[in-house]
């Protein structure tokens, strides 16, 4: 069996056995979706060549119209599940805003935007991208001009419905990414007063690799009987991704001689490693650097953030250093190995981290570093994903 025969075989099992879902039609090629003919141009021309998972059970509902709630493991073609959804729908003579995409970081917005202007290109889609730190008078003017679809982030999206920027008696479809965030409590009440700014009749997509009973409760709030497509928790860890642990001992500076020792010995693509505080990125920054590393480093308080990732996805620089800011459906395609310098705070951004490697069936590493008193929390992450993390072997080299 040929490589990607054997990769389409995975697919086709992991669609059957992964997902649980109140809609039962699965199409497994685009041409049999029913799409506009200048939207599948726009697939293919992607790179397309057939539906994922999530994509084979998603994209038709979304494309017809229902209320959506669908999960699927990082790197496995979310982004564009959503997006050829809405592009199916929209009507390229209007010039209004029809669709609103709304994501937590100005990156993952940024990206998004990216995604909709390369699947719409035969369309000739205006997709505007409307986040904080840009300058109001640009979101005026593009806006004014005509788009089809706004991306955004909160904070800022928000500002332009009530401006009157975008006019709400056009918009059809409303999408939330990574929505298990937006809708904890730093984002809820935004998205809840963006929500009550648009008309009643609209149609709502979350998604996200995560989904939590709290998320769920909170949708019916503001869905109408809503397709679920989610994933069986015990299939939530992602195939191909090893993970190990490292017992560093009892003090924290054993994470920094145990990092060392990796960085010299392994020969790396890309790596990710990520801290849980700010004030330790730039830490741990300085301090590689001071000692002859090359690592560049971004964090929400960074105003070059989009500089770094773009050195980052050129591969100029191979390793991020990084907080959990990062975590959520940033596509680094050449990402092999993440390592954890701190253990998340939370179980559910464990995913999502260790979701920057192993891109799309890609194989990748990820080594969490703990402190004697942390192999409880070990435990409870196997326990929590059903998975198993074993101690990080000598010849961790073989695995990357």
């Amino acid at each position: 069996m040929s490589a990607q025969a054997q990769a389409d075989y995975k697919d086709d099992q992991l669609m059957k056995n992964e997902f649980v879902s109140t809609y039962d039609t699965v199409i497994d090629s685009f041409d049999g979706m029913n799409l506009p003919k200048d939207l599948l141009r726009g697939i293919y021309s992607y790179g397309f060549e057939k539906p994922s998972a999530i994509q084979q059970r998603a994209i038709m509902p979304l494309a017809s119209g229902l209320d959506i709630i669908a999960q699927a493991q990082s790197g496995t073609g979310k982004t564009a599940t959503f997006t050829v959804g809405i592009l199916s729908q929209i009507k390229i003579s209007l010039q209004r805003c029809q669709a609103l995409i709304i994501a937590p970081t100005r990156e993952l917005a940024q990206q998004i935007q990216k995604v909709v202007i390369a699947l719409g290109d035969y369309l000739n889609i205006k997709c505007y991208c409307c986040i904080g730190g840009t300058k109001l008078q640009d979101d005026i003017v593009n806006l004014q001009n005509g788009v089809h679809i706004v991306v955004g982030t909160p904070g800022r999206v928000y500002d332009v419905l009530q401006r009157g920027l975008i006019k709400p008696d056009t918009i059809k479809m409303f999408v939330l990414d990574e929505a298990d965030e937006m809708l904890s409590r730093g984002f809820k009440d935004q998205i809840y007063e963006i929500f009550r700014l648009l008309p009643p009749s609209i149609q709502v997509g979350l998604f996200s690799a995560t989904m939590t009973e709290e998320t769920l409760q909170i949708t019916t709030k503001f869905m109408k009987d809503p397709v679920k497509i989610l994933v069986k928790k015990d299939e939530l860890t992602l195939e191909g991704i090893r993970q190990f642990y490292v017992n560093v001992g009892g003090q924290e500076k054993g994470k920094y001689d145990v990092l060392t020792d990796l960085y010299e010995s392994l020969s790396i693509t890309q790596a990710v490693i990520f801290c849980n505080t700010r004030r330790k990125v730039d830490w741990l920054t300085s301090r590689m650097t001071e000692d002859g590393f090359t690592v560049a480093s971004t964090h929400g308080d960074q105003k070059d953030r989009d500089g770094i990732l773009s050195s980052f996805r050129s591969g100029i620089c191979r390793v991020l250093i990084t907080t959990d800011l990062l975590a959520r459906g940033i596509d680094v395609q050449q990402v092999s190995l993440v390592i954890n310098y701190d253990l998340p705070s939370n179980l559910e951004n464990y995913i999502h981290r260790i979701g920057r490697s192993g891109r799309f069936g890609r194989k990748g590493v990820a080594i969490n570093f703990i402190l004697d008193d942390e192999q409880p929390k070990i435990s409870e992450l196997c326990r929590h994903y059903n998975t198993t993390i074993p101690e990080m072997p000598n010849n961790i080299s073989e695995f990357l």
